[in-house]
């Protein structure tokens, strides 16, 4: 690869293949000038990003989105992971999730919820890792967890309906949407939460 990075679209935002080899300060010098460049382009979009090409520490990822979002003036929603399995999750959910965030009413919780941890929340929220047995989420929006759902979960606890519970896998010890218990529904490969 001879660019220090090349940007793709897809229709759940853009994939940045960074070259392997340049040291990080270039990197960021060369991302900074090609997106300044192209920021007309993305019109002050969110999006949904994956890089590939590269493995990065938490510190030097962070400090690419910062510089991308900066220069290109877009607003960075989630970075997509490498794996498959997860891939295909996102771009199922990715919709749904977009339509959420854009609305500017949710966050983002990167980890896993550990046993007697607590999120309670009063937007959407996407999770980036489990949400382990006795571990509890508690939104006023929709709940995605792009891991396991084995704790418990409630969407929509102002008494909110029209919510989703959505996850790679589900075996949770309970979901709620309001106050009312639900089931989860298990179909190829995620499974999610609703009333009908």
């Amino acid at each position: 690869m001879k660019d220090a990075l090349l940007i793709k679209s897809n229709p759940y935002g853009i994939t940045i293949q960074f070259h392997p080899d340049m040291d990080f300060e270039s990197l960021i010098a060369e991302a900074k000038n090609k997106f300044q460049a192209s920021a007309h382009f993305f019109n002050h979009a969110d999006v949904a990003v994956a890089y590939e090409g590269r493995t990065f520490t938490k510190e030097e990822e962070v400090r690419m989105t910062e510089t991308i979002q900066e220069a290109a003036r877009i607003r960075i929603l989630c970075i997509l992971d490498r794996d498959k399995d997860t891939k295909q999750f996102l771009r199922r959910t990715a919709g749904d999730c977009l339509n959420v965030i854009s609305e500017h009413e949710g966050l983002f919780y990167r980890g896993t919820l550990k046993r007697r941890e607590l999120l309670e929340t009063e937007t959407s929220v996407i999770i980036i890792g489990d949400v382990e047995t006795d571990a509890a989420v508690i939104s006023k929006g929709n709940v995605i967890v792009t891991g396991t759902i084995y704790g418990s979960v409630t969407a929509g606890a102002a008494g909110r309906m029209d919510v989703q519970i959505g996850a790679f896998r589900m075996q949770p010890q309970k979901l709620r949407i309001g106050s009312i218990e639900v089931k989860p529904s298990i179909g190829g490969s995620y499974s999610w939460a609703k009333l009908l």
